[in-house]
């Protein structure tokens, strides 16, 4: 493709996303998957310029609205490449030149808006604290409480792309044997601070091709999402209950943990999501001890309802808001795709009260979200704990402690990871017993 093409096919991309349904990632791939004459490096490069205009979305609206010129893809396509990539007004001129395959020719208009940008660089000191972090209105708030002063270097954190975390399946290799297995194939690795199970790729890697991936050795999983398999704490031989099991990336963690050895349960709403986890399952050699139920099924609801007291273990990983994911997923700053918050909230606390009766004396239920807000994170356990005096708080693994001390290395009673803190995406946990 031509440069010019690449950036047509940036602006027909914004305009899908601003319409879609659907998360800004299902909809690029939708579009690729339809025009197989896009080549793999122009889809790169026209996704990665796609994510870096919409992580840039306050600030180009910041722009366009200081000079005067309407909010659209096509105005954002341009105000991010001449002050985000620098490209000077006749650069800009020659690749919307009108071309066959690329973007029509600037108007007088638009000429005059880049002649302004030009020498301007995105961040303006004139811009409001919250436009500069790229937070929302809806969350600013809360957020803003929360983190107090850290509160602008917390978003900013959340500006640049996540890394590439893998977590080697114990069951059937080392940390050490994967990452020498990955060299070998070309893809350089680091051991992840925190996870025992963790490797942080060193920029790009094509996992698809190696030997390790093939073989079932490694998962794609950020490292917060390994520490809350950690916070579980399970071993082998347990009976264990993973109630918002998705397409499986906690419950191949936690089959691993147990050597293979006892009985995992994963249930979820969405059949098609949980059905994805038996194939991976089936590599990883770990589908004997696990048991998939859809909750889309009646007679699998009826079977949930006789399971009183059954379980050592219950993870909920509910459905959030997702603000902690805003690294990978930066559209969903600005749109919301499911249920809005008040509607999560009241979600999480349905799906708690319904696993609650099926964890055993001196058994363990641990709440978890992708979220960073206290309403769906502390204030969800505060509520929980106060109608059931069954449950009381149960203290974090050793292996976990360090990491979430506070700042005068004080235990705290919950797992709280940020990527300004952790350099992992955002996540919460509660480890609660049944006394």
């Amino acid at each position: 493709m031509t440069p010019a093409a690449r950036i047509k096919a940036c602006i027909d991309l914004l305009e899908k996303i601003a319409v879609s349904r659907i998360p800004m990632d299902g909809t690029i791939g939708d579009y690729m998957r339809v025009r197989r004459y896009i080549g793999s490096k122009d889809r790169s490069a026209i996704a990665e310029r796609t994510y870096e205009i919409v992580r840039h979305t306050a600030r180009l609206g910041w722009w366009l609205k200081k000079t005067g010129a309407e909010d659209t893809p096509r105005n954002r396509v341009l105000a991010w490449l001449a002050m985000g990539e620098c490209c000077a007004p006749k650069r800009l001129k020659d690749l919307f030149d009108g071309s066959k395959y690329g973007p029509d020719k600037l108007s007088d208009e638009e000429r005059a808006y880049v002649e302004k940008w030009e020498g301007d660089v995105l961040n303006h000191s004139a811009m409001p604290e919250s436009v500069r972090a790229e937070c929302p209105l809806l969350y600013e708030d809360k957020l803003r409480s929360y983190f107090g002063p850290d509160f602008v270097p917390e978003m900013e954190a959340m500006l640049h792309p996540a890394p590439l975390d893998l977590r080697v399946n114990i069951w059937r290799a080392t940390r050490d044997k994967a990452r020498a297995y990955l060299s070998a194939d070309g893809v350089e690795t680091d051991e992840t601070i925190f996870s025992p199970w963790g490797l942080r790729a060193r920029g790009k890697a094509y996992l698809s091709k190696t030997k390790a991936f093939a073989k079932g050795w490694i998962e794609i999983q950020d490292e917060g999402s390994q520490l809350i398999a950690l916070a579980c704490d399970v071993q082998p031989g347990m009976q264990v209950l993973d109630y918002c099991a998705g397409a499986g990336g906690k419950t191949l963690a936690l089959a691993a943990s147990m050597g293979n050895k006892g009985r995992i349960v994963a249930m979820d709403l969405e059949p098609r999501r949980l059905e994805k986890s038996r194939a991976r399952l089936k590599k990883a050699g770990l589908a004997d001890c696990v048991e998939i139920r859809p909750l889309s099924d009646e007679k699998n609801r009826k079977w949930l309802r006789r399971q009183k007291e059954s379980f050592d273990l219950v993870l909920t990983d509910v459905p959030c808001s997702g603000t902690g994911t805003w690294r990978r997923n930066p559209d969903m700053r600005w749109r919301t795709y499911g249920p809005p918050l008040e509607e999560l909230v009241d979600i999480q606390a349905d799906i708690l009260e319904k696993v609650a009766k099926t964890v055993k004396p001196g058994g363990r239920l641990v709440y978890a979200t992708c979220s960073l807000l206290p309403d769906e994170n502390e204030r969800q356990i505060e509520s929980f704990l106060a109608g059931h005096p069954e449950f009381s708080l149960f203290p974090l693994p050793d292996s976990l402690r360090a990491v979430c001390a506070g700042e005068k290395n004080e235990p705290v009673p919950f797992m709280r990871l940020t990527p300004y803190r952790h350099g992992t995406d955002g996540f919460f946990a509660a480890v609660l017993t049944r006394t």
